[in-house]
């Protein structure tokens, strides 16, 4: 993540946090408590030595789990272990939701050994802990960290989780990997395809040994984005026999969105109802070439 984006996504932090915090609490901060939030919020621009101690006297005395909250987004924002230490502190010896914000801080702080400190706090933590750590590792951009909950995983919805996570942070390589670790699942071929990995797509989709799974990968072909795949899923489409590969590919289309291709084999077949299956696609895609099959399908018999 750019130094851009973790600042835009900080930002973002810190209204969902409020918001959050004072929808699940259904109250108004009282004025007292409102003045102590604007003041942390005045404390992010102060300097981290001045800055730092303040946060850690809120955290360390009677406030609420809001003003609290406020002063662990102000800990994220200053570059110094020790303030890394204190959100650490929170989230080890915290639970409920300040557990939570503070591992999502550690996220937004990147400090490496912190975040190297939440994979314990995962294997031993609850749903909500869980949730959280993978979060900050999102924030984060720590693909390492995410690979290791997948790898290790013995459940599969954290499993997925996980593949997830990686596949919407476009980690190729870690994704890469889990097929020898774990080998190969209906989630990991689909994140392949959100990750935009084509190569990988391309050698499952040419290999019939297991025809579900190469159906899934050629689905997940569309699912890429990239330019010219409607060119090779219609190579497909074309080179097999099996019909289940052929329906994949043709999903794979309407998931492209190329409807060229489509009208492209509409115009080439000689058969009824492929004709009537490729119109049915073109129809799916909300193609305004709809029109010429249409018009091709009314044309006067000669």
């Amino acid at each position: 993540m750019t130094l851009r984006s973790r600042i835009i996504f900080a930002l973002l932090a810190l209204v969902a946090t409020t918001n959050g915090w004072a929808q699940a609490d259904s109250q108004t901060p009282t004025e007292n408590e409102a003045l102590k939030l604007a003041a942390l919020e005045a404390l992010i621009a102060a300097p981290p030595e001045r800055a730092l101690p303040l946060a850690t006297k809120v955290l360390a005395g009677k406030h609420s789990d809001e003003v609290k909250a406020r002063a662990l987004f102000v800990l994220s924002q200053i570059d110094d272990p020790a303030a890394q230490q204190q959100l650490l502190a929170v989230a080890e010896q915290n639970g409920g939701r300040l557990r939570a914000e503070a591992i999502r801080m550690v996220g937004i702080g990147g400090n490496p050994e912190a975040l190297a400190r939440l994979g314990d706090l995962y294997r031993s933590g609850d749903r909500t802990t869980k949730s959280a750590v993978l979060e900050a590792y999102v924030i984060a951009d720590n693909t390492r960290g995410i690979y290791d909950i997948a790898a290790t995983a013995t459940d599969e919805s954290e499993f997925e989780n996980a593949v997830e996570m990686l596949a919407a942070l476009g980690a190729r390589d870690e994704l890469r990997m889990l097929r020898d670790k774990a080998g190969l699942s209906r989630s990991l071929i689909y994140a392949y395809g959100i990750s935009g990995d084509v190569e990988s797509l391309r050698e499952l989709a040419m290999d019939s040994s297991n025809p579900e799974q190469q159906a899934q990968a050629v689905e997940a072909l569309g699912i890429t984005g990239k330019n010219n795949i409607g060119a090779t899923l219609a190579e497909i489409y074309q080179g097999t026999q099996s019909q289940l590969v052929r329906d994949a590919a043709l999903q794979g289309l309407i998931i492209a969105g190329d409807d060229e291709v489509v009208l492209q084999l509409y115009r080439q077949s000689q058969d009824v109802s492929e004709k009537r299956q490729l119109m049915q696609v073109l129809a799916a895609t909300g193609s305004d070439l709809m029109l010429e099959v249409i018009d091709d399908a009314l044309a006067d018999d000669q």
